[in-house]
């Protein structure tokens, strides 16, 4: 008999994988449903062959399901706002930062009475997951705050002085992208579990909404003519892209649809390729285009075995710059667009989110201790040859891990390189104290 082995989710995954404990080639334990946007966070229940796991999605597809080993079929537990851990019969979960306890059957498959609290303000971070451990030999412990970060806008110099904040600081919020007149910010918020797309005033610091749609909206992009802005939703399942118009009014227009989990990343300065990420099980991140206009059809730009991502158009369309852990860690590459071409390392010791200077003689990418780095570059303007300078260090850029899990560049460079829109960590939950309940006895 086959030992049961494990259950994970890698970071290009929206599906709970399967490996036995024999090794071989991991194979899917999920598969994913309507208005579902990925599976995350499996724990094996007692039996050894039920596990639970957590969905993000719409409403009435996001919460807590059961699954069993050898089929992807699964049952809806109950809606939830991150996963859930099961100890001593109970499922302990969040719903709005409040750490709940349930009565759970592990046999049944069942719940049992009306949820009840446990404590407040438990730290949960952008997927769901909560900062939570628990024991059979009594204790639980947790964070408080929140996981995902309480962040502060801030214009800053190149040698990292605060110029000036941009609005109040905003829980969770990610993924920024500069609207081509300096005017807005759009970026991704949670408010209440649920991810959309809002936009910041640079000016007056204003957050209004933009979409509302009830699945996960992520990732938003400017259209070069910044009177459009593309972004990625799960409304049909895996995250496909749309557009729409920047006024917020009239319909959403699907641009691009797979069964893979996709990431909005660039346009090129004409407005005539977008760049994105598409996440294969198999393959890893790899990085697509598509044109803009017609009735084209997604081509893969970088497509190997590694993870390539967060991709950049220089300013004048021939080139890309992008991430790639290749060489064993990630690393800073530039290669020619559309290709054929030689990519050329820029970063000397890993790196990640690169952005370009809008002349394209500077590349500024986050260093792996933290620190935006500076790389003057020279391309050939037939997208033969890159020089590029020794990396430099400007200033700590205190925008989180320097490769996130899944989120992108952090920072936005201004036109003329002197001024960096820096979506700053002002409340981190590994500065939160850790509380730990001993002998935690659920109710009846």
């Amino acid at each position: 008999m086959e030992a049961p082995g494990g259950l994970f989710v890698p970071s290009n995954s929206a599906l709970v994988l399967r490996i036995s404990a024999n090794g071989g080639e991991a194979s899917p334990a999920t598969q994913l449903g309507t208005q579902q946007a990925s599976h995350s966070y499996p724990q094996f229940l007692p039996d050894g062959t039920h596990f639970l796991y957590y969905t993000q999605g719409a409403p009435e597809a996001r919460g807590i399901y059961v699954g069993r080993l050898g089929s992807t079929e699964s049952r809806r537990l109950f809606d939830a706002e991150s996963n859930a851990l099961y100890v001593f019969g109970h499922l302990l979960f969040s719903r709005q930062g409040v750490l709940f306890a349930r009565s759970f059957d592990p046999v049944r498959f069942e719940t049992k009475g009306n949820p009840f609290p446990v404590a407040e303000q438990i730290a949960i971070n952008q997927q769901g997951g909560m900062a939570l451990s628990v024991s059979a030999a009594g204790p639980i412990s947790y964070r408080t705050g929140s996981a995902a970060g309480l962040r502060q806008f801030v214009w800053v110099d190149r040698s990292g002085r605060e110029l000036s904040k941009v609005g109040d600081p905003i829980g969770a919020a990610l993924n920024p992208s500069l609207s081509p007149d300096g005017r807005r910010v759009a970026l991704q918020r949670t408010l209440n579990g649920n991810t959309d797309i809002w936009l910041l005033q640079t000016d007056r610091g204003l957050l209004t909404r933009f979409t509302s749609d009830a699945s996960v909206d992520v990732t938003p992009r400017w259209f070069p003519d910044g009177n459009q802005i593309a972004f990625g939703s799960a409304r049909r399942g895996a995250v496909d892209l749309y557009r729409k118009s920047a006024t917020g009014l009239g319909p959403e227009e699907l641009l691009v649809a797979s069964p893979q989990t996709k990431t909005v990343m660039d346009f090129s300065t004409d407005g005539r390729f977008m760049l994105y990420r598409s996440a294969d099980p198999k393959l890893g991140f790899d990085i697509w285009a598509l044109r803009s206009q017609g009735d084209s059809k997604p081509f893969p730009v970088v497509r190997t075995e590694f993870e390539e991502r967060d991709a950049q158009f220089s300013p004048d369309g021939k080139w890309i710059a992008y991430q790639s852990n290749e060489s064993g860690r990630y690393e800073i590459y530039v290669q020619p667009f559309p290709g054929p071409g030689a990519k050329w390392l820029i970063s000397t010791n890993g790196g990640g989110q690169p952005r370009w200077r809008r002349d394209g003689k500077e590349l500024f990418y986050v260093a792996m201790d933290g620190g935006l780095m500076s790389v003057a570059i020279e391309l050939s303007r037939y997208g033969k040859t890159a020089k590029a300078g020794i990396p430099l260090p400007l200033f700590n850029a205190r925008i989180g891990s320097p490769v996130p899990a899944i989120d992108s560049q952090q920072y936005v460079v201004a036109a003329d390189g002197q001024r960096f829109l820096m979506n700053t960590l002002v409340e981190e939950a590994s500065n939160s104290a850790i509380t730990i309940i001993l002998n935690w006895k659920p109710k009846p």
